[in-house]
């Protein structure tokens, strides 16, 4: 089972509408061990992070984090180290289009 360590997703989105940061590709299992959410503005805003099964269609049931404050000029690290089949979807949300993710990770084949 090859294992490729690697940059999974990275995203600013330009509107406040939900956006993709990844999602695994067919016959591979991820492990996302850490995602970074930075607030590029000198002004506070908030953010959302979800996973969806399948890509299913977002409910809140696949909300990890729902609307939390992000300071300005600051970034959240979080570690999360969640595991992810095929065609499974990180999904994210901004208040503002001033904040980028990144997930970081393995792929496995």
């Amino acid at each position: 089972m090859p294992q490729a360590y690697k940059v999974l997703g990275q995203v600013n989105p330009n509107s406040t509408n939900e956006a993709t940061l990844y999602t695994v590709p067919a016959s591979t299992s991820a492990v996302v061990s850490s995602l970074v959410v930075a607030n590029l503005a000198a002004s506070s805003t908030t953010y959302r992070i979800a996973v969806r099964p399948a890509g299913e269609s977002l409910v809140g049931k696949h909300y990890v984090a729902l609307d939390v404050s992000l300071p300005a000029n600051d970034s959240t690290i979080l570690t999360l180290g969640a595991t992810l089949a095929a065609t499974d979807v990180v999904t994210v949300r901004a208040g503002n289009t001033n904040v980028a993710f990144s997930a970081y990770g393995v792929e496995i084949t």
